[in-house]
């Protein structure tokens, strides 16, 4: 396995479009990026796809995710695109401004430290709070609060990761946003929870 770099790794098969990609970031084969931001330590794995998406530090994204797919105009008479892109088949000399732009203004915003499953679907103008796990092909309708699993189709609430005090801690101690010595400085702490939070919960 390629190791990492400051330099985002990006497959030569995957598509970027007028996105930012922070250091230490991977994006895997065939993924296709735009006008998206995916943070430090994050990666996307293969098939991936987000379109006007931030995705924040440290997240796992497995592989074919979708994060804020486009919609259809179900209240039309009918649903096909070429009502709003009519370029293509020949109806008019430009695409309908206004339906792209309601996808924009509904962005997906995903939060730090979140792992998201195989094939899960993340809607348009979706929020998911830190540290949430999102299950293997959830599709996710409604905000995700930090630090929760959920799961299913509607997705749905499962469980929290940890109880309210940890979890209150952890968003204080925001250790995503340490500088990188003092991530391989307290690197082993990572690896249990007690100790973590009983070292940095106060600020040290």
């Amino acid at each position: 396995m390629k190791q990492l770099s400051k330099s985002p790794t990006v497959h030569p098969t995957a598509y970027v479009e007028k996105s930012l990609l922070g250091a230490w970031t991977e994006v895997g084969e065939k993924c296709q990026i735009v006008k998206s931001t995916l943070g430090d330590y994050s990666y996307i794995g293969e098939w991936g796809n987000m379109m006007y998406t931030t995705v924040g530090k440290f997240c796992s994204i497995a592989a074919f995710v979708r994060l804020n797919p486009g919609n259809h105009p179900i209240e039309r008479p009918t649903s096909h695109h070429f009502t709003y892109r009519p370029v293509r088949y020949g109806f008019a000399d430009e695409d309908e401004a206004e339906f792209f732009e309601w996808r924009r203004s509904h962005a997906v915003s995903i939060g730090h430290d979140v792992w998201i499953g195989h094939g899960a679907v993340v809607m348009p103008g979706v929020t998911v709070g830190n540290g949430a796990v999102i299950g293997t092909g959830a599709v996710v309708t409604k905000d995700v609060t930090p630090y929760t699993i959920v799961g299913g189709v509607p997705a749905k609430a499962i469980r929290q990761r940890f109880n309210d005090a940890g979890i209150e801690k952890l968003e204080r101690i925001q250790w995503w946003n340490w500088p990188r010595e003092k991530l391989e400085e307290r690197f082993a702490d990572f690896r249990t929870m007690d100790v973590f939070l009983e070292k940095y919960s106060e600020g040290g």
